[in-house]
Protein backbone atom coordinates (compact mmCIF):
# COMPACT_ATOMS: atom_id res chain seq x y z
CA UNK A 1 0.00 0.00 0.00
CA UNK A 2 3.17 2.01 0.20
CA UNK A 3 6.24 2.12 -0.93
CA UNK A 4 7.49 5.00 -4.09
CA UNK A 5 5.28 6.76 -5.38
CA UNK A 6 3.21 4.65 -6.98
CA UNK A 7 -0.56 5.13 -8.56
CA UNK A 8 -2.93 2.61 -10.09
CA UNK A 9 -2.65 2.26 -13.61
CA UNK A 10 -3.93 4.44 -15.99
CA UNK A 11 -3.66 6.34 -19.09
CA UNK A 12 -2.03 9.56 -18.69
CA UNK A 13 -5.33 11.91 -20.32
CA UNK A 14 -7.84 10.30 -19.62
CA UNK A 15 -10.85 12.16 -17.85
CA UNK A 16 -11.37 15.57 -17.10
CA UNK A 17 -8.34 18.04 -16.93
CA UNK A 18 -6.85 19.23 -13.61
CA UNK A 19 -8.73 22.18 -14.12
CA UNK A 20 -11.67 20.72 -14.02
CA UNK A 21 -10.89 18.21 -11.50
CA UNK A 22 -9.73 21.04 -9.07
CA UNK A 23 -13.21 22.63 -9.46
CA UNK A 24 -15.27 19.58 -8.53
CA UNK A 25 -13.03 19.05 -5.82
CA UNK A 26 -13.88 22.49 -4.70
CA UNK A 27 -17.07 22.50 -5.63
CA UNK A 28 -17.59 19.24 -3.87
CA UNK A 29 -16.26 20.62 -0.46
CA UNK A 30 -18.07 23.45 -0.08
CA UNK A 31 -21.22 21.66 -0.23
CA UNK A 32 -20.80 18.93 1.86
CA UNK A 33 -19.01 21.64 4.73
CA UNK A 34 -21.78 24.64 4.42
CA UNK A 35 -24.66 22.83 6.04
CA UNK A 36 -22.43 21.76 8.74
CA UNK A 37 -21.12 25.16 9.44
CA UNK A 38 -24.97 26.51 9.63
CA UNK A 39 -25.35 23.98 12.44
CA UNK A 40 -22.53 25.31 14.51
CA UNK A 41 -23.38 28.96 15.65
CA UNK A 42 -27.20 27.42 16.73
CA UNK A 43 -26.59 23.74 17.71
CA UNK A 44 -26.76 23.91 21.21
CA UNK A 45 -29.20 26.67 21.93
CA UNK A 46 -31.51 24.61 19.46
CA UNK A 47 -31.21 21.19 22.02
CA UNK A 48 -31.58 23.59 24.74
CA UNK A 49 -34.83 25.17 23.43
CA UNK A 50 -36.35 21.57 22.75
CA UNK A 51 -36.09 21.16 26.38
CA UNK A 52 -32.31 19.42 26.86
CA UNK A 53 -30.31 19.39 29.50
CA UNK A 54 -26.07 20.06 29.40
CA UNK A 55 -25.81 16.75 30.25
CA UNK A 56 -28.36 15.41 27.15
CA UNK A 57 -26.60 17.55 25.14
CA UNK A 58 -23.03 16.49 25.86
CA UNK A 59 -24.50 13.26 25.42
CA UNK A 60 -25.71 14.20 21.40
CA UNK A 61 -21.94 15.58 20.70
CA UNK A 62 -20.20 12.46 22.07
CA UNK A 63 -22.77 10.20 19.72
CA UNK A 64 -20.95 12.00 16.97
CA UNK A 65 -17.93 11.81 18.14
CA UNK A 66 -17.90 8.37 19.13
CA UNK A 67 -19.84 7.23 15.70
CA UNK A 68 -17.16 8.84 13.54
CA UNK A 69 -14.19 7.28 15.37
CA UNK A 70 -15.68 4.05 15.66
CA UNK A 71 -15.98 3.67 11.68
CA UNK A 72 -13.57 6.04 10.39
CA UNK A 73 -11.04 2.96 9.15
CA UNK A 74 -13.92 1.14 8.21
CA UNK A 75 -15.68 3.84 5.85
CA UNK A 76 -12.16 4.56 4.07
CA UNK A 77 -11.81 1.01 3.65
CA UNK A 78 -14.70 0.73 1.95
CA UNK A 79 -14.42 3.51 -0.17
CA UNK A 80 -11.13 1.97 -1.92
CA UNK A 81 -13.71 -0.95 -2.66
CA UNK A 82 -16.35 0.15 -4.20
CA UNK A 83 -15.07 3.60 -5.20
CA UNK A 84 -15.58 7.15 -4.36
CA UNK A 85 -18.75 8.35 -5.83
CA UNK A 86 -20.87 5.84 -3.97
CA UNK A 87 -19.66 6.51 -0.64
CA UNK A 88 -19.77 10.48 -0.77
CA UNK A 89 -23.96 9.75 -2.23
CA UNK A 90 -23.94 7.92 0.90
CA UNK A 91 -22.41 10.29 3.41
CA UNK A 92 -24.76 13.28 1.71
CA UNK A 93 -27.96 11.07 2.64
CA UNK A 94 -27.13 10.43 5.53
CA UNK A 95 -26.42 14.16 6.27
CA UNK A 96 -29.79 15.03 4.65
CA UNK A 97 -31.68 12.16 7.63
CA UNK A 98 -29.58 14.02 10.03
CA UNK A 99 -30.17 17.32 9.69
CA UNK A 100 -34.25 16.44 9.24
CA UNK A 101 -33.94 14.88 12.41
CA UNK A 102 -31.90 17.56 14.28
CA UNK A 103 -34.44 20.02 12.94
CA UNK A 104 -37.49 18.35 13.47
CA UNK A 105 -36.73 16.44 16.69
CA UNK A 106 -38.11 17.50 19.41
CA UNK A 107 -37.21 14.27 21.27
CA UNK A 108 -33.55 12.91 22.86
CA UNK A 109 -33.74 9.63 21.00
CA UNK A 110 -34.35 11.67 17.56
CA UNK A 111 -31.61 14.67 18.13
CA UNK A 112 -29.27 11.58 19.23
CA UNK A 113 -29.73 9.55 16.52
CA UNK A 114 -29.18 12.42 13.92
CA UNK A 115 -25.97 13.49 15.60
CA UNK A 116 -24.68 9.64 15.24
CA UNK A 117 -25.82 9.65 11.51
CA UNK A 118 -24.07 12.55 11.16
CA UNK A 119 -21.22 10.76 12.99
CA UNK A 120 -21.66 8.48 9.98
CA UNK A 121 -21.40 10.74 7.71
CA UNK A 122 -18.41 12.47 8.44
CA UNK A 123 -16.64 8.82 8.79
CA UNK A 124 -17.57 8.35 4.87
CA UNK A 125 -16.41 11.72 3.92
CA UNK A 126 -13.45 12.02 5.31
CA UNK A 127 -11.45 10.58 2.44
CA UNK A 128 -13.04 10.08 -0.59
CA UNK A 129 -13.54 13.29 -2.40
CA UNK A 130 -9.46 14.16 -1.87
CA UNK A 131 -9.10 10.82 -3.11
CA UNK A 132 -11.01 10.85 -6.19
CA UNK A 133 -9.63 14.65 -6.98
CA UNK A 134 -5.81 13.17 -6.70
CA UNK A 135 -6.75 9.99 -8.72
CA UNK A 136 -8.08 12.23 -11.49
CA UNK A 137 -5.29 14.30 -11.50
CA UNK A 138 -2.98 11.65 -11.39
CA UNK A 139 -4.85 9.86 -14.15
CA UNK A 140 -4.10 12.94 -16.86
CA UNK A 141 -1.30 14.31 -15.68
CA UNK A 142 0.69 11.44 -14.30
CA UNK A 143 2.42 10.68 -10.48
CA UNK A 144 4.37 14.36 -10.86
CA UNK A 145 1.57 16.42 -11.62
CA UNK A 146 0.94 19.04 -8.66
CA UNK A 147 -1.32 18.86 -6.24
CA UNK A 148 -0.66 21.52 -3.51
CA UNK A 149 -3.06 23.80 -5.17
CA UNK A 150 -5.93 21.69 -5.21
CA UNK A 151 -5.53 20.13 -2.12
CA UNK A 152 -4.77 24.09 -0.64
CA UNK A 153 -8.35 25.31 -2.71
CA UNK A 154 -9.94 22.38 -1.68
CA UNK A 155 -8.96 22.83 2.01
CA UNK A 156 -9.92 27.16 1.76
CA UNK A 157 -13.16 25.91 -0.09
CA UNK A 158 -13.94 23.90 3.62
CA UNK A 159 -13.04 26.95 6.10
CA UNK A 160 -14.75 29.33 3.90
CA UNK A 161 -17.80 26.93 3.59
CA UNK A 162 -17.42 26.84 7.45
CA UNK A 163 -17.13 30.33 8.09
CA UNK A 164 -20.15 31.45 5.59
CA UNK A 165 -22.33 28.42 6.93
CA UNK A 166 -21.40 30.16 10.81
CA UNK A 167 -22.40 33.67 9.90
CA UNK A 168 -25.71 32.31 7.94
CA UNK A 169 -26.59 29.76 10.83
CA UNK A 170 -26.49 32.22 13.44
CA UNK A 171 -28.23 35.50 11.61
CA UNK A 172 -31.43 33.29 10.36
CA UNK A 173 -33.26 33.06 13.57
CA UNK A 174 -32.22 36.70 14.56
CA UNK A 175 -33.53 37.87 11.28
CA UNK A 176 -36.82 35.85 11.57
CA UNK A 177 -37.09 37.63 14.98
CA UNK A 178 -37.08 41.17 13.52
CA UNK A 179 -40.43 40.35 11.61
CA UNK A 180 -43.20 40.43 14.37
CA UNK A 181 -44.83 37.62 14.98
CA UNK A 182 -42.98 35.65 12.07
CA UNK A 183 -41.30 33.15 14.83
CA UNK A 184 -44.45 32.49 16.51
CA UNK A 185 -46.46 31.93 13.63
CA UNK A 186 -43.58 29.78 12.36
CA UNK A 187 -44.15 27.35 15.55
CA UNK A 188 -47.89 27.66 15.15
CA UNK A 189 -48.17 26.51 11.89
CA UNK A 190 -45.80 24.01 12.34
CA UNK A 191 -47.56 22.48 15.59
CA UNK A 192 -44.25 23.13 16.94
CA UNK A 193 -41.91 21.22 15.12
CA UNK A 194 -40.20 23.94 13.48
CA UNK A 195 -38.92 27.02 15.37
CA UNK A 196 -36.61 29.70 14.46
CA UNK A 197 -33.15 28.19 15.77
CA UNK A 198 -34.05 24.89 13.60
CA UNK A 199 -34.61 27.09 10.30
CA UNK A 200 -30.54 26.51 9.76
CA UNK A 201 -30.86 22.62 10.20
CA UNK A 202 -33.56 22.51 7.93
CA UNK A 203 -32.20 24.73 5.25
CA UNK A 204 -29.06 22.44 5.77
CA UNK A 205 -31.14 19.27 4.32
CA UNK A 206 -31.89 20.87 1.11
CA UNK A 207 -28.84 21.48 0.85
CA UNK A 208 -27.44 17.88 1.19
CA UNK A 209 -29.68 17.19 -2.17
CA UNK A 210 -27.91 19.25 -4.27
CA UNK A 211 -24.84 17.66 -2.82
CA UNK A 212 -25.61 14.07 -3.60
CA UNK A 213 -26.90 15.34 -7.02
CA UNK A 214 -23.34 17.26 -7.52
CA UNK A 215 -21.55 14.13 -6.61
CA UNK A 216 -23.69 11.87 -8.49
CA UNK A 217 -23.07 14.11 -11.77
CA UNK A 218 -19.53 15.53 -11.66
CA UNK A 219 -17.68 12.85 -9.53
CA UNK A 220 -18.09 9.83 -12.30
CA UNK A 221 -15.53 7.08 -12.11
CA UNK A 222 -14.93 4.23 -14.85
CA UNK A 223 -16.74 1.24 -14.27
CA UNK A 224 -15.09 -1.07 -11.52
CA UNK A 225 -15.46 -4.79 -12.34
CA UNK A 226 -18.26 -6.27 -10.10
CA UNK A 227 -18.02 -6.74 -6.47
CA UNK A 228 -20.43 -8.73 -4.40
CA UNK A 229 -21.18 -8.51 -0.81
CA UNK A 230 -18.60 -11.02 -0.17
CA UNK A 231 -16.00 -9.28 -1.95
CA UNK A 232 -16.69 -6.07 -0.18
CA UNK A 233 -17.19 -7.30 3.40
CA UNK A 234 -13.67 -9.51 2.81
CA UNK A 235 -12.00 -6.30 1.12
CA UNK A 236 -12.95 -3.23 3.81
CA UNK A 237 -11.20 -5.60 6.56
CA UNK A 238 -8.37 -5.90 4.36
CA UNK A 239 -8.11 -2.27 3.70
CA UNK A 240 -8.31 -1.38 6.98
CA UNK A 241 -5.29 -3.98 7.79
CA UNK A 242 -3.21 -2.14 5.30
CA UNK A 243 -3.95 0.98 6.74
CA UNK A 244 -2.80 0.40 9.98
CA UNK A 245 0.51 -0.57 8.65
CA UNK A 246 1.47 3.24 6.99
CA UNK A 247 2.60 4.35 10.13
CA UNK A 248 5.02 1.49 11.17
CA UNK A 249 6.25 0.54 8.19
CA UNK A 250 7.21 4.37 6.47
CA UNK A 251 8.67 7.19 8.46
CA UNK A 252 7.36 9.98 6.50
CA UNK A 253 3.51 8.70 6.72
CA UNK A 254 4.53 8.20 10.62
CA UNK A 255 5.43 11.52 11.02
CA UNK A 256 1.94 12.80 9.15
CA UNK A 257 0.11 11.13 11.78
CA UNK A 258 1.90 12.22 14.54
CA UNK A 259 1.41 15.59 12.99
CA UNK A 260 -2.44 15.41 13.07
CA UNK A 261 -2.58 14.12 16.55
CA UNK A 262 -0.77 17.20 17.43
CA UNK A 263 -3.19 19.42 15.51
CA UNK A 264 -5.73 17.49 17.10
CA UNK A 265 -4.55 18.71 20.52
CA UNK A 266 -4.63 22.16 19.17
CA UNK A 267 -8.02 22.09 17.95
CA UNK A 268 -9.24 20.05 21.38
CA UNK A 269 -7.97 23.38 23.17
CA UNK A 270 -9.14 26.01 21.24
CA UNK A 271 -12.44 24.83 20.70
CA UNK A 272 -13.13 23.71 24.42
CA UNK A 273 -11.35 26.68 25.84
CA UNK A 274 -12.13 29.89 24.28
CA UNK A 275 -16.19 30.27 24.39
CA UNK A 276 -15.63 30.22 27.97
CA UNK A 277 -12.78 33.06 27.73
CA UNK A 278 -15.07 35.20 25.45
CA UNK A 279 -18.11 34.41 28.36
CA UNK A 280 -15.92 35.92 30.88
CA UNK A 281 -14.94 38.87 28.62
CA UNK A 282 -18.25 40.22 27.37
CA UNK A 283 -20.28 38.95 31.14
CA UNK A 284 -22.89 37.21 29.74
CA UNK A 285 -22.97 33.43 27.97
CA UNK A 286 -25.29 34.65 25.38
CA UNK A 287 -23.08 37.81 24.53
CA UNK A 288 -20.07 35.42 24.66
CA UNK A 289 -21.52 33.19 22.32
CA UNK A 290 -22.25 35.98 19.85
CA UNK A 291 -18.90 36.95 20.04
CA UNK A 292 -17.54 33.19 19.66
CA UNK A 293 -19.89 33.05 16.71
CA UNK A 294 -17.81 35.89 15.55
CA UNK A 295 -14.46 34.51 16.25
CA UNK A 296 -15.15 30.88 15.00
CA UNK A 297 -15.59 32.28 11.14
CA UNK A 298 -12.59 34.87 11.42
CA UNK A 299 -10.61 31.30 12.53
CA UNK A 300 -12.15 29.20 9.81
CA UNK A 301 -11.58 32.56 7.15
CA UNK A 302 -8.07 32.24 8.17
CA UNK A 303 -7.73 28.55 8.31
CA UNK A 304 -8.74 29.11 3.98
CA UNK A 305 -6.13 32.20 4.09
CA UNK A 306 -3.59 29.56 5.45
CA UNK A 307 -4.51 27.08 2.98
CA UNK A 308 -4.23 29.07 -0.06
CA UNK A 309 -0.47 30.40 1.20
CA UNK A 310 0.23 26.62 1.08
CA UNK A 311 1.78 26.34 -1.93
CA UNK A 312 3.95 29.53 -1.49
CA UNK A 313 4.76 28.91 2.10
CA UNK A 314 6.30 25.42 0.17
CA UNK A 315 8.05 27.32 -2.41
CA UNK A 316 9.22 29.74 0.68
CA UNK A 317 10.84 26.92 2.57
CA UNK A 318 12.00 24.89 0.04
CA UNK A 319 9.97 21.62 0.20
CA UNK A 320 6.65 20.44 1.67
CA UNK A 321 8.33 19.05 4.29
CA UNK A 322 9.79 22.72 5.63
CA UNK A 323 6.59 23.98 5.24
CA UNK A 324 5.04 22.06 7.75
CA UNK A 325 8.25 22.68 10.05
CA UNK A 326 7.07 26.14 9.52
CA UNK A 327 3.49 26.57 9.64
CA UNK A 328 3.21 24.10 12.81
CA UNK A 329 5.75 27.17 14.51
CA UNK A 330 2.84 29.75 13.79
CA UNK A 331 0.69 27.30 15.43
CA UNK A 332 2.65 26.97 18.64
CA UNK A 333 3.06 30.94 18.85
CA UNK A 334 -0.48 31.14 18.62
CA UNK A 335 -1.29 28.72 20.93
CA UNK A 336 1.73 30.52 23.33
CA UNK A 337 -0.21 33.51 22.73
CA UNK A 338 -3.01 32.44 23.82
CA UNK A 339 -1.56 31.14 27.03
CA UNK A 340 -0.27 33.51 28.11
CA UNK A 341 -2.86 36.02 27.83
CA UNK A 342 -5.22 33.61 30.00
CA UNK A 343 -5.56 35.49 32.82
CA UNK A 344 -5.85 39.14 31.90
CA UNK A 345 -8.73 40.90 29.92
CA UNK A 346 -7.15 44.06 28.94
CA UNK A 347 -7.94 45.75 25.92
CA UNK A 348 -4.00 44.48 25.02
CA UNK A 349 -3.99 40.74 26.33
CA UNK A 350 -7.25 40.45 24.01
CA UNK A 351 -5.61 41.61 21.34
CA UNK A 352 -2.49 39.85 22.07
CA UNK A 353 -5.06 36.26 22.53
CA UNK A 354 -6.98 36.88 19.36
CA UNK A 355 -4.12 37.34 17.04
CA UNK A 356 -2.81 33.87 18.68
CA UNK A 357 -6.10 32.55 17.95
CA UNK A 358 -5.93 33.81 14.13
CA UNK A 359 -2.30 32.15 14.07
CA UNK A 360 -3.81 28.85 15.18
CA UNK A 361 -5.92 28.46 12.55
CA UNK A 362 -3.53 30.04 9.72
CA UNK A 363 -0.57 27.77 10.62
CA UNK A 364 -3.37 24.92 10.57
CA UNK A 365 -4.53 25.78 6.80
CA UNK A 366 -1.03 25.97 5.74
CA UNK A 367 0.26 22.78 7.11
CA UNK A 368 -2.54 20.75 5.67
CA UNK A 369 -2.18 20.78 2.23
CA UNK A 370 1.46 20.06 2.29
CA UNK A 371 0.74 17.07 4.94
CA UNK A 372 -1.35 15.87 2.45
CA UNK A 373 0.55 16.25 -0.95
CA UNK A 374 3.27 14.34 0.60
CA UNK A 375 1.11 11.91 1.47
CA UNK A 376 -0.75 11.31 -1.77
CA UNK A 377 2.78 11.04 -3.21
CA UNK A 378 3.84 7.71 -0.43
CA UNK A 379 0.50 5.82 -1.10
CA UNK A 380 -1.39 4.20 -4.29
CA UNK A 381 -4.87 4.95 -5.56
CA UNK A 382 -5.57 1.28 -4.05
CA UNK A 383 -4.98 2.81 0.07
CA UNK A 384 -5.48 6.32 -0.69
CA UNK A 385 -8.67 7.40 0.90
CA UNK A 386 -7.84 4.71 3.86
CA UNK A 387 -4.64 6.43 4.60
CA UNK A 388 -6.95 9.30 4.80
CA UNK A 389 -8.80 8.14 7.52
CA UNK A 390 -5.91 6.71 9.21
CA UNK A 391 -5.17 10.66 9.36
CA UNK A 392 -8.48 11.47 10.31
CA UNK A 393 -8.82 9.07 12.84
CA UNK A 394 -5.52 10.28 14.62
CA UNK A 395 -6.67 13.63 15.50
CA UNK A 396 -10.12 12.40 16.63
CA UNK A 397 -8.80 10.27 19.24
CA UNK A 398 -5.99 12.34 20.60
CA UNK A 399 -8.56 15.47 20.29
CA UNK A 400 -11.55 13.65 22.63
CA UNK A 401 -8.15 12.68 24.89
CA UNK A 402 -7.10 16.23 25.08
CA UNK A 403 -9.89 17.43 25.38
CA UNK A 404 -10.85 15.46 28.21
CA UNK A 405 -7.46 16.68 29.77
CA UNK A 406 -7.69 20.22 28.96
CA UNK A 407 -11.10 20.26 31.02
CA UNK A 408 -9.83 18.62 33.97
CA UNK A 409 -7.12 21.33 34.33
CA UNK A 410 -7.59 24.23 36.29
CA UNK A 411 -8.31 26.85 33.90
CA UNK A 412 -5.26 29.28 33.25
CA UNK A 413 -2.06 29.05 30.46
CA UNK A 414 -1.43 25.35 31.52
CA UNK A 415 -3.97 24.13 29.14
CA UNK A 416 -2.80 26.35 26.23
CA UNK A 417 0.88 25.76 27.10
CA UNK A 418 0.47 21.96 27.51
CA UNK A 419 -1.02 22.18 24.00
CA UNK A 420 1.51 24.32 22.53
CA UNK A 421 3.98 21.65 23.64
CA UNK A 422 1.80 19.22 21.58
CA UNK A 423 2.41 21.08 18.14
CA UNK A 424 6.20 21.94 19.30
CA UNK A 425 7.17 17.99 19.53
CA UNK A 426 5.28 17.30 16.27
CA UNK A 427 6.93 20.69 14.34
CA UNK A 428 10.56 19.15 15.69
CA UNK A 429 9.26 16.10 13.38
CA UNK A 430 9.86 18.12 10.37
CA UNK A 431 13.48 19.68 11.12
CA UNK A 432 15.01 16.34 9.37
CA UNK A 433 14.33 14.72 5.88
CA UNK A 434 12.31 11.70 5.80
CA UNK A 435 13.68 8.91 4.28
CA UNK A 436 12.69 7.70 0.65
CA UNK A 437 9.89 5.34 1.20
CA UNK A 438 11.17 1.45 0.60
CA UNK A 439 9.16 -0.72 -1.62
CA UNK A 440 6.30 -3.04 0.76
CA UNK A 441 7.27 -6.79 0.40
CA UNK A 442 3.24 -7.13 -0.14
CA UNK A 443 0.34 -5.50 -1.91
CA UNK A 444 -3.05 -4.90 -0.57
CA UNK A 445 -5.34 -7.47 -1.34
CA UNK A 446 -7.27 -7.39 -4.40
CA UNK A 447 -11.16 -7.49 -3.85
CA UNK A 448 -12.07 -7.66 -7.63
CA UNK A 449 -13.80 -10.67 -8.54
CA UNK A 450 -11.75 -10.78 -12.03
CA UNK A 451 -8.44 -10.67 -9.90
CA UNK A 452 -7.06 -7.42 -12.00
CA UNK A 453 -5.19 -4.12 -10.09
CA UNK A 454 -7.52 -1.71 -8.75
CA UNK A 455 -8.66 0.90 -11.39
CA UNK A 456 -7.59 4.09 -10.84
CA UNK A 457 -10.76 6.67 -10.32
CA UNK A 458 -11.20 9.20 -13.34
CA UNK A 459 -14.29 9.72 -15.15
Amino acid sequence: MTGGPVVAASAPGRGPDEVTARRRFVTVSFLFWFPIGMSIATGVLLFTERGMGLAAIAGFYAAHSLTAAAMELPTGGLSDVIGRRPVLAIAGLLNLAAFTLIGLGAAGWAIALGMGLMGLARALSSGPAEAWYVDTVHAHGGPDADLRTGLARGSSATSAALALGTLLGGGLPWLLGLAPGLGEWLTDATGGLVIPLSVPALLGALVEVVFVLYVLSALTEPPRSRTGVRGVVGGVPAAIAAGLRLGARDALIRRILLTASAAGAALAAVELLTPGRAAALMGTAESGALVFAGLACAGFLCSALGSQLAPLVARFAGSSERAVLVSLGLVTLGLTLLGLTAHSMSALATTVAVTGYGLVYLGLGAAGPNENDLLHRRVDASGRATALSVQSLSLQLVAAGAGLGAGALPPGPLPWLLAATAVLAGALLWVRRAAPAKPLPDAVPRTETDGTAPVSAHP
